[in-house]
């Protein structure tokens, strides 16, 4: 008898694999996924412009960042001597406007030039649903609590999805032939919308995303969302404010994502990582007894093997710091 419906991802065409460069970008669980790629020693650059929920910010920014465009000044705001900027994240601010826009396009730059060496672009969507200002009809990643007033809010189209990706796609593709782009939903529960709207919102997003894997041979869709909504259909999976998954939810779907993408030898790589990880983790209650002290040196010998791989040189340090000298 089965009591739960486990989603069966279809197997994928191409592997990520343990020299692969990776870019999350988009909604919260896109940091989610950058957080559990990089914790994992691979080469993520995750979620450079802080969390960004709709597809058409999304777009403009990474289109932006491959044009090495200067940000644009006319979406800069101030507010009590902080400065920030209508298409970034709140992380990014200053007290003066040449001092952000000074950051911002230290990002782009950033962006730029890992994307025209990365593998793998991932974006997270996570609303349809954009504020639009009304003096400019921009829209606008972030309304930095100003007042609601100044905003409209639509809720894009799939056909309007399809149409802002474009651009983005081939700018990327002229500077980077070879990456692959990876959609996913976000499982993340908008109810500040309503849990009516989130639905039409989520909706909206999928089908702009099956119809993008249609039309683009090198574009893929990863079901987060359909994981969380069916597989993990309760609320012991969420936290305590009913929105986000919890962890053991996270590292479900990451382990999902995993077996998906990742290479065999990625796959054996992780297993022996996380064994390290644990031993990186392990708390004494006698940090200075012989049998501990071994403990450390054969950890460090591990550590050793795997810097020829990866860069453990933090862990090494931290290793080394705990060895007491002969």
């Amino acid at each position: 008898m089965d009591f739960r419906t486990e989603i069966e991802v279809a197997p994928a065409h191409f592997n990520i694999s343990t020299d692969s460069k990776i870019m999350t970008v988009g909604s919260c669980f896109s940091e989610v996924i950058g957080r559990q790629l990089a914790d994992n020693k691979m080469q993520c650059l995750c979620n450079p412009y802080g969390t960004v929920f709709n597809p058409s910010s999304i777009f403009k920014l990474v289109n932006h960042s491959l044009q090495n465009q200067p940000v644009f000044k006319h979406l800069m705001l101030e507010n009590n001597g902080i400065w920030q900027h209508y298409d970034f994240h709140s992380k990014f601010y200053a007290s003066s406007r040449e001092e952000l826009e000074n950051e911002l396009n230290q990002t782009h730059k950033k962006v730029n030039q890992f994307l025209r060496k990365a593998n793998f672009l991932v974006i997270t969507l996570g609303s349809s649903i954009v504020y639009q200002l009304k003096e400019n009809s921009q829209n606008v990643a972030n309304c930095h609590k100003t007042p609601a007033d100044k905003f409209k809010k639509e809720m894009l189209t799939v056909k309007e999805i399809q149409l802002r990706f474009r651009p983005m796609y081939e700018a990327l593709k002229m500077q980077n032939n070879r990456i692959k782009i990876l959609f996913t939903v976000s499982p993340v529960r908008h109810t500040r919308e309503t849990l009516q709207l989130n639905s039409v919102s989520k909706s909206i997003l999928r089908t702009a995303c099956y119809h993008l894997e249609q039309d683009f041979n090198d574009v893929h869709y990863f079901p987060s969302y359909e994981i969380m909504m069916d597989d993990l259909r309760d609320y012991r999976f969420y936290k305590a404010d009913l929105i986000h998954p919890n962890e053991q939810a996270e590292e479900y779907i990451f382990e999902k994502f995993a077996e998906t993408y990742f290479t065999k030898d990625l796959n054996v790589f992780l297993d022996e990582w996380n064994k390290v990880k644990m031993s990186l983790n392990h708390r004494p209650i006698q940090t200075d007894s012989p049998a501990h002290q071994k403990f450390l040196t054969d950890l460090l010998a591990k550590l050793d093997l795997m810097s020829n791989k990866i860069d453990v040189s933090n862990e090494m340090a931290e290793v080394r710091s705990k060895l007491i000298a002969a």
